[in-house]
């Protein structure tokens, strides 16, 4: 059991470092899944992880379809995590669903979200 849990694990880490390593401009593109909840966290916290050794990340929020607050939680920490490193986070776009549940709960300003666009 342990093995297999090892093996997904190291699967998850490289699809991390491939997501990462897609940035040719030293600037980590990490694209959110479209169910951004608790069962993606792993994945999406790898991911996050390389970025931050890139110290810029652009986040591309544009196909969330599905969040919740664990996943904004870990959104905020890397922002807390860039700001200590002097780091810089961007976003390329953030779908509604992404935008309404961070205003619900008071983090679009923290996380830096972009404007909704009208329908």
């Amino acid at each position: 059991m342990a093995g297999k849990q090892a093996a997904k694990g190291s699967g998850q880490a490289q699809a991390g470092a491939k997501a990462v390593a897609q940035a040719d401009t030293g600037v980590a593109v990490v694209a959110l899944p479209a169910d951004c909840r608790i069962a993606a966290q792993a994945a999406l916290k790898a991911q996050l992880a390389g970025g931050l050794e890139h110290g810029a990340i652009l986040l591309d929020g544009q196909q969330v379809e599905r969040v919740d607050t664990a996943a904004l939680q870990l959104l905020v920490l890397l922002r807390r995590e860039l700001d200590e490193r002097g780091g810089t986070l961007a976003w390329r776009g953030a779908s509604d669903a992404l935008n309404e549940a961070a205003g619900l709960l008071g983090l679009a300003r923290i996380l830096e979200l972009p404007a909704a666009r009208p329908a």
